[in-house]
Order: structure tokens, then C-alpha cells, then sequence
């Protein structure tokens, strides 16, 4: 795939792309976390990319919501799925699905929604969902005991790029080789022209070692899992809980964790342990020995009487000898024990082993009586030195086995938290239909193929033009939705809709605005069944907020004027489009907007108070239906919520004249009542 050839990525956002692994997958693939994880790439820049790469699949160019009103449905839409997921991931995911124009981007979302409302969505598994999260990378780690060396420029390049936690160095022979060994405790020679190499030190001479980071660079591999050691084990407790068949066995996998703390130490084996205490506990051990022997001393002074006569006193202090002479010459014995209780104690509070302990006996070496007793600083150097090299070592073995076997874990770990938050998007999706008695809609295009793979009762007189609703409710009324009456509405070409005030006719456009948006995401509808006509375009306009002025009138005309310029295939919903100006005015330009609608074959309902008047403008039949009250009950309207299929709606008024006139019998209310 060019990843410049998705809509809305450019040179600069394609060359952040393909720092992932494997971008093109990725962008395919919808993972709004993976594709952010590119350099600049937030998660909202990361959704328009995902979507324009479907777009692209699909040839899908058009931009079905057309009016601020459709976009606003639309928000509408993804605000009630989004509610019902758990992590963020899934919440911006679902930002993905998008209402298409495109038969076969509507059906391969439809194939995923049949699948997703299979799901149960559980308690347990929705609260095994709160930790997971997409996986991090975690920050470049600077490995200091280890590093890389060769002879080329060019690979040293490669090898500054490929492995920046690891120092390059750079070796003209054996001799350099051999004093890197002294600096660091592994040395990887990149050069085969090395090969057969013997100096001293642990010196490797491994030209692939580019190719093989987890070996030569392990603390990578066991960083990201460090890193992500929570997010992993949400992932497969969410397996588990909800049976679903893990990427990754989950066993194995808490194993390989339970090697590696939270900063990607090795910890579980014993001799790594033991050498990382005696390097971090040496000073004190030696401090310790030293008052050891210091102490040894001085009870042997106090058990013993040591006699000096004056005149071998005054002759050693003439020969310049000093209090360590005395001491050599009465304690000499005791001044050896001293010191191998000095050793004995260094050995045993490290725990060292026999070649160790004979470096930690030079650190307190025989010679001439220092009192106090003081450890031989270079001794105790090299002793560090030692130790810790050997730590390194082994620790840099035990890191490239659970590397070894955590590489074999990085591909199915990632599938397995991508899964588990692929289950929160479709939870979210099987929730919002059971919250809101959904049903996949069939959906059609105007020659009448049903295009919908779901389970839609069909008849086979459906319109293969317009919509049908049957049992559809609106999810976006400020009521309970179980109180939401279900309402039928179908309509095939232009209709006027009049009613009552309050009578729930912008309640109806939104509903059928609803239902058209969704079944052009794939997803369910709120219905019992419902067909809807593949459209072009959705506009939607909603009702104006009082007169415009000449300015806006005119410019309001002017969309219109646009809009019935090849309107083939668009749905139009306009609320009261007489309040823009004088009723005489707009019933005339609503029943030209209407005529020129209907010649292009569109689906448009218009609700308007001026039906009347409107239809005797239209120099054609003007198809007109009606929410219809039934009367009036302490003041309430009592409201058949589905339209009656031509039938022009009795106002309010007219009801309230009829209730006075039943009521009162008076010929005042009876010949206003012949007026309506």
C-alpha cells in the first residue's frame, strides 16, 4: 500500500508511519492505539488515517452527512456506543465506523455487528476490561556492560541505528578487542574478519548480531514486557473470564513475567542473586572485616602482658622503629589470626565462592602490622571488579534465555491485548442493541438487491426506494427509553408531514435520521424491523430559529437550489422550513423545493405547518401524511406517534375549537369550526 495514497496523509505523516512494524497492517487494520504510537500521531489524527485507509479500500470518496443537523446524529449515534465501552481504545475505535455510502463497506461492518451481537456482555468481563489498556513502548535503556565493535564505518552506522541502547566502538586489531574486553564486561565483534579471535575477556565475534536483537540486546524485549506486565495480564484474564481462545498461553506467560521485575531485572535465580548482593554489600563487608580483625587484636592485647625493658625500648625507638614493630615483634600470631578472621569473615558474609575467595584474601594480604587493620583498596577493587563481571555475565545469559523465551511471546501478546480491546468494541455494540431492542436493518439499494447480511424480517413488497420503519423507537428523547411509544413510518419519494404541536414530528425526523445514519455505519438500528434505501447523501436541516433576514433567506435558497440540483439517491429531512419567512412565501418555495425533489428521485419529508397550503401551491400531487391526535384529555394531547399515511393532520387549534364547540353547543365555536 503508498501511504501517501490514503486521504489526508501526506510525505511528513507517511515517513512517521513507517517507523512501525509492518505500518501498512496496521493502518488496515483500524488500531487507532498502534497507528498513534507513530512519532506525532495523536489518537484523533489516528482515527481520520484509519478511516481514510477503509475509504480508500473501498473506494469510498463520498461524504454521506451533508448538513451540520445529519453530522450531528451521527455524533449522537457514536455518543450512545461509546457509553457503553470500558476502555478509551474502544471508544476511539468506534470512531472508525463512519456512515458510508459504499455497499461494501456497509456490509463488512454488518458481518462484523453480527458477530459482535453474539457477544454477553458480563459483569466479570466488563470488569476484567477496566485494566486493560493498549500496549506502551517503553523508553530506549542505555546498557552499559555490553558493547558492539567493528572495523566498518558503514556498519557502524547500522549498528549506532539498529541498537542505540548499546555503545559502538570502533577496533583497527586483536590489541583494541582485547582492551575493550578490559572495559566492558561482553564485547560483540560485528566484523567476520575477526573470526577465530583470542583475547581474554568474554568477546563474542558475531556478524548477525544485528539481525538478532533479542540475543544481543535482550533487556528490549524484557523492557516492553516490564512495561506492559499489567496491560498483558488483563488481557488474559479477559480470555479467560469471557472463553475466548488466547493468543498467548496465559500460563505461560505469568511464568515468563515472574522472572522479570517491574525494571526488567531477572530475579528467581539464586547465583545472580548472590552475585548482585556481594556487589552491592562489598564496602560493608569490608568495613565489617576490618573491625573484625580490630577487634581480634585487642582482646589479645588485654590477655596478654607484653614487657619491654627500658633499655630495648630506647634502642628500638633510636632505630626508628614504630608501635607496628612492637606489634610484630609480641604479636605476630595474633596479628595473622586477626587477619584471617578478617578473610573468613569477607568470604562468609558474601558468600563467595573458592576462586573468589582467594581475590577477597588478598585484600587483607600478610606483611607488615597495620593497627587498626585496613583492607588493601586495589584488592578490594579488583574484588568488585571481578564480581561484578560476573554478575553481568550472568545476568546478561539468563536475560537472553527469557528473551528467547518472551521472543517467541511478542507477536500473540500483542494479538492478545489488541483481542481483548477488540472484545470491548464489540461489547459496546451488543450492549447499545440490547439496551435499545435493536435490529439489523436491511438495507437496500434502488434497483432492490438486499444488501444487508443480517437477520431483518423482509417482505416481499419492500420499497426498494426510501425507508421503513416498523417498531422504532428514539434512544435520543430526553425520556426513559422503555417510555418511548414505538412509531411505523415509511416513505418512498417526497412527503409533507403535519401534526399537532408536540405531536413528536422533529421527534420522528430524528428517529428516521437515526435509523438512515446507522444502517450506513452497518450497525443496528433501534426497531423492531427496518429497510432503508442505500443513500447518496443525508441532509438534514433543522428547524430555524425564528424569520431570517434578506441576507440569510437568500442564501438559505441558494442551498436549496443546490441541493435539487441532482439530488439522485439523498435523503432530505427539513423541520419547518416556513419559519425562515411569511407563511404565504415559504408555502410556495417549499411546494417548488418539494416538485423539483420528487423529479430527481429523491426521498425527502418535510414537516410543515402550511401542508394545506403548501399542497395547493404544487402544480403536482403533493403525497402528505399526518400525526394525528386523537383529542384532548385534561388538557393533554393524546398523540397517535406514527403518521398516518394521507392524511392531513388536524392542527391544535382545530382541536381546541372542536373540544369548545362539543362542549358548549354555541354557533360562535361550530362556525369557527367549519373554517379549518
Amino acid at each position: 500500500m503508498d501511504l501517501e495514497a490514503i486521504p489526508g496523509v501526506g510525505a511528513k505523516t507517511a515517513s512517521a508511519l513507517r517507523t512501525l512494524d509492518d505500518p501498512e497492517a496496521i493502518v488496515e487494520s483500524g488500531d487507532v492505539a498502534a497507528i498513534a504510537r507513530a512519532p506525532g500521531v495523536n489518537e484523533a489524527r489516528a482515527v481520520r488515517i484509519a478511516r481514510g485507509a477503509i475509504r480508500r479500500r473501498h473506494d469510498d470518496h463520498g461524504r454521506l452527512l451533508a448538513t451540520d443537523r445529519a453530522r450531528e446524529i451521527y455524533r449522537d449515534a457514536i455518543g450512545l456506543l461509546q457509553d457503553r465501552t470500558v476502555t478509551d481504545y474502544a471508544a476511539k475505535r468506534l470512531e472508525t465506523f463512519y456512515p458510508s455510502g459504499s455497499a461494501s463497506r456497509i456490509a463488512e461492518v454488518q458481518t462484523f455487528v453480527n458477530a459482535a451481537m453474539e457477544r454477553e456482555p458480563t459483569d466479570a468481563v466488563l470488569d476484567a476490561l477496566a485494566d486493560v489498556e493498549p500496549l506502551t513502548t517503553p523508553p530506549t535503556v542505555r546498557v552499559r556492560d555490553r558493547c558492539l565493535a567493528t572495523a566498518d564505518a558503514e556498519t557502524y552506522a547500522e549498528a549506532a541505528a539498529a541498537m542505540p541502547e548499546l555503545s559502538v566502538e570502533t577496533v583497527e586489531n586483536p590489541r583494541d578487542v582485547s582492551e575493550l574486553a578490559r572495559s566492558y564486561a561482553t564485547v560483540i565483534v560485528l566484523d567476520e574478519s575477526f573470526a577465530g579471535l583470542d583475547v581474554d575477556g568474554d568477546v563474542h565475534v558475531r556478524p548477525d548480531a544485528l539481525s538478532t536483537p533479542a540475543e544481543t540486546v535482550p533487556e528490549r524485549l524484557l523492557s516492553f514486557f516490564a512495561a506492559n506486565r499489567e496491560r498483558l495480564l488483563a488481557a488474559a484474564r479477559v480470555h479467560e473470564t469471557a472463553g475466548l481462545e488466547p493468543a498467548a498461553d496465559p500460563d505461560r506467560l505469568r511464568d515468563a513475567l515472574s522472572r522479570l521485575t517491574d525494571d526488567a531485572t531477572i530475579v528467581g535465580d539464586d547465583e545472580l542473586g548472590r552475585l548482585s548482593d556481594a556487589v552491592s554489600d562489598l564496602d560493608a563487608a569490608v568495613a565489617t572485616a576490618e573491625s573484625v580483625a580490630d577487634d581480634r587484636l585487642r582482646e589479645a592485647i588485654r590477655e596478654r602482658d607484653v614487657t619491654i625493658e627500658g633499655t630495648d625500648f630506647l634502642s628500638l625507638v633510636e632505630q626508628g622503629a614504630r608501635v607496628d614493630s612492637l606489634l610484630d615483634r609480641e604479636l605476630a600470631d595474633e596479628y595473622d589470626a586477626a587477619l584471617q578472621a578478617a578473610r573468613d569473615h569477607l568470604v562468609d558474609a558474601l558468600r563467595l565462592d573458592p576462586d573468589e575467595a582467594e581475590l577477597a584474601a588478598r585484600a587483607f594480604p600478610e606483611g607488615d602490622p597495620t593497627f587498626p587493620v585496613a583492607a588493601d583498596d586495589a584488592a578490594v577493587s579488583q574484588l568488585r571488579t571481578e564480581l561484578s563481571v560476573a554478575r553481568d555475565r550472568r545476568a546478561a545469559r539468563l536475560k537472553a534465555a527469557l528473551a528467547s523465551d518472551l521472543g517467541e511471546l511478542r507477536g500473540p501478546v500483542e494479538t492478545l491485548v489488541a483481542d481483548a480491546l477488540e472484545l470491548d468494541v464489540e461489547l459496546a455494540i451488543a450492549r447499545f442493541a440490547r439496551d435499545y431492542d435493536c435490529v439489523m436493518p436491511t438495507v437496500t439499494d434502488p434497483g432492490g438487491d438486499d444488501e444487508r447480511d443480517g437477520e431483518a424480517d423482509t417482505a416481499s413488497a419492500e420499497p426498494t426506494r426510501g425507508f421503513r420503519i416498523e417498531g422504532g423507537r428514539s434512544p435520543l428523547l430526553d425520556v426513559e427509553f422503555e417510555a418511548v411509544d414505538p412509531v411505523e413510518y415509511e416513505v418512498c419519494g417526497v412527503t409533507l408531514l403535519s401534526g399537532v404541536n408536540s405531536g413528536g414530528k422533529t421527534s420522528l425526523l430524528d428517529l428516521v435520521a437515526l435509523v438512515v445514519i446507522l444502517a450506513h455505519m452497518g450497525m443496528p438500528v433501534p426497531a423492531r424491523t427496518a429497510t432503508v434505501e442505500r443513500f447518496s447523501e443525508v441532509h438534514y436541516y433543522a428547524k430555524s430559529q425564528g424569520t431570517l433576514d434578506a441576507g440569510a433567506f437568500e442564501a438559505t435558497l441558494r442551498d436549496f437550489g443546490d441541493l435539487v440540483a441532482g439530488a439522485t439517491g439523498r435523503l432530505v429531512l427539513v423541520d419547518e422550513l416556513e419559519s425562515i419567512t411569511e407563511p404565504g412565501a415559504s408555502a410556495k418555495i417549499i411546494a417548488g423545493i418539494l416538485e423539483a425533489l420528487d423529479g430527481q428521485d429523491a426521498t425527502a419529508v418535510f414537516v410543515s405547518h402550511l401542508a394545506r397550503e403548501i399542497r395547493e401551491a404544487a402544480t403536482a400531487p403533493v403525497a402528505v401524511d399526518g400525526i394525528e391526535a386523537t383529542g384532548l384529555e385534561d388538557g393533554e394531547l393524546r398523540v397517535n406517534r406514527s403518521p398516518k399515511k394521507d392524511h392531513l393532520a388536524r392542527s391544535t387549534p382545530e382541536l381546541i375549537v372542536e373540544k369548545l364547540a362539543e362542549e358548549r353547543g354555541d354557533d360562535f365555536y361550530g362556525d369557527l369550526l367549519e373554517k379549518f
